[in-house]
């Protein structure tokens, strides 16, 4: 009657082993390290970059603890941060020689100190989040109107285009808002025209006003251009995140238009500010040739154009036109010019920027074409340059000041380019020291309530009680062992969620006790009454962690962020819980006194 197969006690101890091994990489805490990836078309880093670090930091007198390459690169732990901020420069020098393109990214961060045996079967700590390991948080705000504004722009110069090359003639077109109006001569060139761009432009509303056909977006083509422009700029800080070599960031959209950026374990803020903070985006533009250079900044510029300065504060017009935007480029990569010697950036487009920067440059050759840099509210051209012969699908980027410029601006290019500025509306900054008080004090108070809950059960039930708390201590080991398999991020909120997991844990054995004392009570053999105590209290155990796992569910449906964290923990917790306390506990009861003949008295502090 109490005694479990052989079979489920097998599986009970496996489950438990399981826990341990998988909990067990938590407790070797994390080291500060060099975190060396590859940029852009370098190669991976393999034994040759591993030799030649190893050599480097042999000649400054540097010793690394550990180093260990995977596919994020490679990472050289080190005993203290002193030795890391030292071993890092020596290493960024030795990778990338002043003068010379970027190749590598050399990242200061935390890593595991977990052996490598473990590592090898999967058993990872979980990663920590950003209040608890440190980090950066961002909170961005995309500006959509702008994203409308690029994309009417655009469809301006797709609308010259096609009336060009079905030869439409029109007297005019121009922005007007979010309504672009062009203008014909008579009613029959704007019917054909009409017939025309309705094809070729079918989310936008098309109507005749007199001689002018106005075009506008259509409601659900808005909807979609600033849903996009979120998700756009959402990849884009990915991609920038992992040239960084941070290890699971989080960026994820808030609201309609705001984007979370946390980078946990990142001890380089600034270098994370650096890529992160800068929202540049790449345009080209044709030079107003048909007005003479602006004598002033204050000078307004002629109707349709921009007046931009370059690199040597000379004001420039500019077409409002964009011939082409970043989105068109697939690679960037920084060099140096052959004849000069300037660092360069080499620019690789995608087949259709390709057609259209070849039709623009036989259209305007010996004329002159701007590169645009827009980086929050500033704009600049990077380059002003004459139109020498036809251009194609490469082209390079001239101008820059400096190698370094030269490497950030490619990574930013490669990255992808931002569909819409970007402006911060937070920024914050958490210190190791304070995420590792935090940790101590998560910890600290989950232990002194367990304690607490231990004495309690163990005065209070006696036996009972101490195989109550080896429960529930198995059911701490495996929400641990189970987070770390899932590599779940733990934060303040999932600490929270833990203490609460013990405390509902116990309240599973408080009723399994109570239902046997109770049975004892009504005049029950012992043996009946832990058969009878556990059968009847599991419906009531199973109905309160039901209603508390739709809750946990309907936290995370609901929820954002650490809403999310705290559900997720207290749902595992739930499982885990039923497992330990009604499983765990009753095949240490039915070890103690299931092969007992006859049973003369309980252990329960009657």
């Amino acid at each position: 009657m109490n005694r479990f197969p052989l079979w489920k006690n097998l599986l009970i101890l496996c489950v438990i082993a399981l826990g341990a091994l998988y909990t067990l990489p938590n407790f070797f805490g994390q080291s500060p390290a060099v975190q060396i990836s590859a940029l852009g078309t370098t190669p991976p880093v393999g034994s040759g970059v591993q030799l030649q670090v190893e050599q480097a930091l042999k000649a400054a007198q540097l010793v690394e603890t550990r180093a260990s390459l995977d596919g994020a690169g490679l990472r050289v732990r080190f005993a203290d941060t002193d030795a890391q901020l030292k071993a890092r420069d020596v290493i960024d020098h030795a990778l990338n020689p002043e003068g010379q393109p970027q190749r590598y990214v050399v990242a200061l961060n935390l890593v595991p100190n977990s052996p490598s045996w473990l590592s090898d079967i999967g058993a990872l700590p979980m990663y920590l989040g950003l209040d608890l390991s440190g980090g950066v948080h961002f909170l961005l705000q995309v500006d959509q109107q702008a994203a409308l504004t690029k994309r009417l722009e655009g469809d301006t110069a797709e609308i010259r285009s096609e009336l060009r090359d079905k030869q439409i003639y029109y007297d005019g077109l121009n922005r007007d808002g979010e309504r672009l109006l062009v203008h014909f001569h008579d009613g029959a060139t704007l019917s054909s025209a009409q017939q025309v761009l309705e094809s070729t432009h079918q989310d936008m509303n098309l109507k005749a006003e007199g001689n002018d056909l106005v075009l506008s977006l259509k409601p659900e083509t808005r909807t979609a251009i600033q849903d996009q422009a979120v998700k756009q700029n959402i990849l884009a800080l990915r991609n920038r995140v992992n040239e960084l070599g941070a290890k699971e960031p989080i960026i994820q959209q808030q609201g309609a238009d705001r984007i979370i950026v946390q980078l946990p374990g990142v001890q380089d803020t600034a270098k994370a500010k650096d890529i992160i903070g800068r929202t540049a985006s790449l345009e080209i533009h044709l030079v107003d040739e048909d007005h003479p250079n602006p004598i002033s900044v204050t000078q307004v510029p002629p109707a349709g154009d921009l007046l931009v300065l370059d690199r040597q504060g000379i004001p420039v017009f500019v077409r409002k036109t964009v011939v082409l935007s970043g989105d068109v480029i697939t690679d960037a990569g920084a060099g140096f010019d052959s004849q000069s010697n300037r660092p360069t950036v080499n620019i690789s487009m995608d087949a259709k920027g390709a057609r259209i920067i070849r039709q623009v440059s036989r259209d305007n050759l010996k004329k002159r074409m701007a590169i645009l840099l827009l980086e929050k509210s500033k704009t600049e051209a990077i380059s002003v340059a004459t139109i020498q012969d036809e251009l194609g699908a490469r082209f390079q980027i001239t101008g820059l000041q400096s190698s370094e410029e030269a490497n950030d601006l490619a990574l930013l290019l490669r990255a992808g380019a931002l569909a819409a500025p970007m402006e911060f509306l937070e920024e914050r900054t958490v210190g190791p020291s304070l995420g590792a008080e935090n940790i101590a004090r998560g910890f600290h108070s989950t232990w002194i309530g367990f304690a607490a809950i231990a004495v309690f059960m163990v005065v209070y039930y006696a036996l009972f009680g101490a195989i109550s708390v080896v429960a529930l201590a198995v059911n701490v080991l495996l929400l641990v062992g189970l987070l770390s398999l899932l590599q779940a991020t733990l934060t303040l909120p999932g600490m929270a969620a833990i203490a609460l997991t013990v405390g509902m844990a116990i309240d599973a054995n408080v009723l399994i006790n109570e239902r046997v004392r109770e049975e004892l009570r009504n005049g029950n053999s012992p043996g009946a009454a832990i058969h009878a105590g556990y059968d009847r209290a599991f419906g009531t155990i199973l109905d309160s962690n039901v209603t508390t796992g739709i809750a946990g569910l309907a936290l995370f449906a609901f929820g954002s962020g650490p809403v999310k964290g705290f559900a997720v923990v207290l749902v595992l917790g739930i499982l885990t819980s039923m497992f330990s306390s009604v499983l765990v506990s009753r095949a240490l009861i039915n070890l103690i006194y299931g092969r007992r003949r006859k049973i003369d008295h309980l252990s329960i502090g009657m």
